[in-house]
């Protein structure tokens, strides 16, 4: 009796609160494994709102940590923060489907819902298919990159330490998720010199956050730019435009070389790993820092951030109306109406958890400026994981903020809002009339 009422509230679920209950349960279950004794070497203390930070950042591939990783947790808490990180990355659906799937059982209407929600499908056309092709990408590309840094790692580590450093940080790097295991919590800092995996670490990183849908779209059509699909091709000019323009400025506003410019403007696709210290930025790096990290990675990847199609859609929109006319064309192909819509909600949405957040944060621990906070907020909302060193000294109040911005980043501030926001199709339909805009 007990089992069917469970069954038929489970069906009656939204698939939005479904997705929010299956990361909560993820998340709680790897707080409460991190913060069992045999994850943790033997007298390194960890609260359990310490380790459900953890948690939380690690399956929403976020990278914030109050405590550092390489001192804190043994093997056992290892492989479970790589396991989070890799279902945060992936998605609860997705590895659901893959057990499903290697079971031999079928995967249900239900769940297909979930799946077309989870990665933002437009259809439920060919899904099998490309869950299959999403999990071949993902563990294929993480273990090359760990092949790749492999050999590199050995001229720091023996070769048993530098293959765990190796596929810890592939999986970290590919899903966007900026934890690293390295003595000290100074992450890449040490190595910001060492130019194969800097350069590698960019590769996953790029990759990761560039969107799985788009992935496939490139291989399948052999990269003929004709043949692509209107948001590969957008997802791809905002990409090399957004490293490109982060590069130059952070060299211009920041004494860095070339080398730590570039990685600096890759991992505020929402990676968080570090080459150089962001406590040592102008207010200017800050700022440019900070809006990038706000739009993020593009739509359908490992990344988080309003996403690269929903920057380019609203400065889309905003020159063709400055323009006078409504022809949001781009690429040969006209842009529907309810893209802008949906690209206005989920600035509004953003900016508002944003705002609200610096806000509270702001009143909670008041000894921290207001550019320290913005930037914690931001790596939050954005599950970037970057910091200029405050986070472990926040507070518990502000700690839970940021751990719901880090849970809203992963959902989406729209889904979350959706469940927050309830109410029925109003009957009556009235006459419009225009207001004054600007």
């Amino acid at each position: 009796m007990v089992i069917r009422r469970i069954q038929k509230w489970f069906f009656k679920l939204t698939p939005a609160r479904l997705l929010v209950l299956g990361f909560l349960s993820v998340i709680l279950i790897g707080a409460f494994l991190l913060w069992l004794p045999i994850s943790r070497f033997a007298g390194v203390p960890l609260s359990f709102l310490d380790a459900l930070f953890e948690s939380c950042s690690a399956v929403c591939v976020t990278g914030l940590t109050v405590v550092v990783p390489g001192q804190t947790f043994n093997l056992f808490g290892r492989i479970v923060l790589a396991l989070l990180i890799q279902i945060g990355g992936m998605g609860i659906v997705l590895v659901g489907m893959t057990f499903t799937l290697l079971s031999g059982g079928r995967i249900s209407f239900k769940t297909r819902t979930l799946f077309v929600q989870a990665q933002n499908l437009s259809g439920y056309t060919g899904l099998i298919h490309i869950a299959k092709c999403i999990l071949f990408m993902t563990f294929g590309i993480e273990a090359i990159g760990a092949l790749l840094m492999w050999p590199v790692l050995m001229s720091y580590f023996n070769p048993l330490q530098a293959l765990g450093h190796a596929l810890f940080l592939s999986i970290s790097a590919f899903n966007n998720a900026g934890f690293d295991l390295f003595v000290g919590g100074d992450s890449l800092i040490p190595y910001a010199g060492n130019v194969p995996l800097i350069l590698i670490l960019s590769a996953l990183i790029i990759i990761g956050g560039f969107g799985f849908i788009a992935m496939v779209d490139l291989v399948r059509n052999r990269f003929h730019w004709s043949k692509l699909m209107l948001t590969t091709k957008i997802a791809a000019f905002m990409t090399v435009l957004l490293l490109v323009v982060g590069t130059v400025l952070f060299k211009i506003l920041t004494p860095q070389t070339w080398l730590e410019a570039w990685f600096q403007s890759v991992i505020t696709r929402t990676a968080g790993f570090a080459s150089y210290p962001l406590s040592n930025f102008s207010t200017g790096a800050l700022l440019v820092f900070i809006v990038l990290m706000f739009i993020g990675a593009s739509p359908n990847s490992t990344g988080g951030g309003i996403k690269t199609t929903t920057a380019f859609a609203i400065s889309l929109k905003a020159f063709s109306s400055s323009a006078g006319h409504d022809e949001d064309s781009v690429f040969y192909r006209r842009i529907p109406d309810i893209c802008f819509t949906k690209a206005s909600t989920v600035l509004y949405f953003g900016l508002s958890a944003v705002l609200l957040g610096t806000i509270l944060i702001c009143a909670f621990d008041p000894q921290f400026t207001l550019s320290e906070v913005l930037v914690e907020v931001t790596s939050a909302l954005a599950t970037v994981g970057s910091s200029v060193g405050i986070t472990a000294q926040l507070s518990q109040a502000s700690q839970l903020v940021i751990i719901g911005l880090m849970f809203m980043g992963r959902l989406g501030t729209v889904t979350i809002a959706n469940l927050l926001i309830t109410g029925k199709e109003p009957k009556a339909h009235y006459s419009e009339e225009n207001i004054l805009i600007g």
